[in-house]
């Protein structure tokens, strides 16, 4: 749904994004995380069609970013880091205002403006000037007018910022409840978000992607994966015989109350067929084996710092 390729940003000898490449599928919701400056804005102006590329392609739904910019603005909604609202307006002044400039029919448009303030839990607020709202429920505008038209293509910057807990709770459900509906960019520096609303993400730094993995991967190191094995009881040379699979790297015990080891090897499957059988073998009582999944907070500081620590 989503391509991008080479796209490069500079500011005079400032490099913002540099040859990123990614892509993302029909249906899919994808992190988009880094730190602020990271480059993660300038990406979002560039594929909705704010900001030109200094270099590099993207087309969204087969259309070309830079050749076909409307098209591309009717398959998308963009909810950019600071909404793009009226205050002098009514909440449903302002959805009535965008839904005309998004072409919705006049004849969908008061359906498509209750379904919008109903998804985004405006209801209480509808007849409200937006200027007198909180900053919470004026981002849940913003959020309203990306939807107000039914977009195939959903692109968000930031959008739970200065959201309560509740409200936050409230906007990744709403996200979620799009996924297969719509294709969803979802970017931020939170790692919670990341964690609780996406498939898939991008780690970006200094312009620069550093990373592209599905969420249930991550904490992998290159080729290499954790599994934790659960035993009745270790034998005085289990770990030699584990540590003498072909393709295991390391064994670790832990025996803290339980009888525990964590085997980092390369992912393969006849690897952990093999790990298995010794632990069967040698009479351990195995009781499971589960892959370890690194915390999120520790492996996105191990991309961006090369600091990150392991779990063991």
């Amino acid at each position: 749904m989503i391509e991008v390729k080479e796209l490069t940003k500079k500011y005079g000898d400032r490099t913002a994004i540099n040859q990123l490449n990614f892509s993302v599928a029909r249906g899919e919701i994808l992190g988009f995380l880094g730190q602020n400056g990271a480059g993660k804005t300038t990406t979002m102006k560039i594929l909705t069609g704010f900001m030109p590329a200094s270099s590099g392609t993207a087309s969204i739904g087969g259309y070309d970013v830079f050749e076909n910019p409307l098209e591309v603005k009717r398959k998308i909604g963009y909810l950019p880091e600071t909404p793009p609202i009226y205050p002098e307006l009514l909440v449903t002044e302002y959805l009535s205002f965008v839904a005309d400039l998004r072409g919705v029919p006049k004849s969908e448009k008061s359906k498509k403006t209750d379904k919008v303030i109903e998804l985004c839990n405006l209801g209480d607020v509808r007849r409200r000037l937006i200027g007198n709202l909180s900053k919470g429920f004026r981002q849940r505008v913003g959020l309203a007018q990306a939807l107000i038209h039914d977009p195939e293509v959903l692109i968000l910057d930031e959008p739970t910022v200065g959201l309560d807990p509740k409200q936050v709770n409230e906007a990744r459900n709403l996200i979620k409840g799009l996924r297969q509906e719509k294709t969803v960019i979802y970017s931020t520096h939170i790692l919670s978000e990341v964690a609780a609303t996406c498939d898939r993400i991008i780690v970006i730094d200094k312009g620069n992607i550093v990373a592209q993995e599905a969420l249930n991967t991550m904490g992998a190191t290159g080729n290499l994966i954790k599994t934790e094995i659960l035993v009745r009881r270790i034998g005085d040379n289990l770990k030699q015989r584990l540590s003498a699979v072909s393709g295991v790297k390391g064994v670790n015990i832990i025996s803290n109350g339980t009888h525990r080891l964590v085997v980092e090897s390369e992912a393969k499957e006849e690897i952990m067929a093999e790990v298995s059988k010794v632990v069967v073998e040698s009479q351990s009582g195995l009781i499971r084996m589960s892959p370890v999944q690194q915390a999120l907070e520790e492996y996105y500081l191990s991309l961006i710092t090369g600091k990150g620590g392991s779990l063991s």
